[in-house]
Formats: structure tokens, sequence, C-alpha cells
């Protein structure tokens, strides 16, 4: 599991983008607080943040032609296997959404995606 660094977001190709959709699918839902290595640090912010940088997955994914269910435009909406919040208290967007996508992490992701023969210009 990983987030990608936002700035990659608009050039993943679409296997990485719809694994990245799936994956915070999984975060909001029953992953919420279920530590991984790759994204411990979205569990140190509200899941306001998470909602907020999955817009950014949908909003591309919409971009691309893609249907993303509108569910998960909703801050509240967990997915079908998880009770949604109450009332999820928005907090203000920051840029980037995780102050960790850096340009260190932005190098991490580029190596990672190289890895896996997808060499993107930045």
């Amino acid at each position: 599991m990983r987030l990608w660094h936002q700035d990659l977001l608009t050039k993943l190709p679409r296997q990485q983008l719809l694994g990245q959709h799936r994956e915070l699918a999984v975060l909001r839902g029953n992953g919420w607080g279920k530590k991984h290595a790759t994204v411990a640090d979205v569990f140190k912010y509200s899941p306001y943040k998470l909602y907020q940088f999955h817009l950014l997955v949908l909003q591309e994914m919409q971009r691309r032609g893609y249907r993303p269910d509108s569910k998960w435009f909703d801050p509240n909406y967990r997915g079908q296997h998880c009770a949604p919040y109450r009332e999820l208290a928005a907090c203000s967007l920051s840029e980037p959404v995780y102050p960790e996508h850096d340009q260190k992490y932005l190098q991490v992701c580029l190596e990672n995606l190289k890895q896996k023969g997808i060499n993107l210009l930045i």
C-alpha cells in the first residue's frame, strides 16, 4: 500500500491510478487505523485529510473519463462494508495535502515507479 506523491497523480499510468483509488477506498473504510509502513503517516491526521487526497484521485479519474462511484465524493462514506462517519469534521486543505509529500518523497515515488518499469518525467 502506498500513497503516491500528489504531484504524480496526473501522470500515473492507468493501473497505478486505479490501484491508488482502491487503496484509498480500503484506507477510508475498514483499513483506517490498521498501520502499514508505507501509509502510517496518514493516521497522524484526521480521516478528512485522506478524503481530501482521495478527491484528487477521483478528480483525475474523472478527467480521464472514468466514472468512480459518486458515493466516494461524500466525506462520511467509508465503503459498502463500513458504517459511515456520522459527521466527519472538515479541516482546511493544505498544499500538499500531506506535508510528508515533499521533494524527497517525490524522488522515492519516482524510484519506486522506475523499479516497475515506469519512467515519469517531472
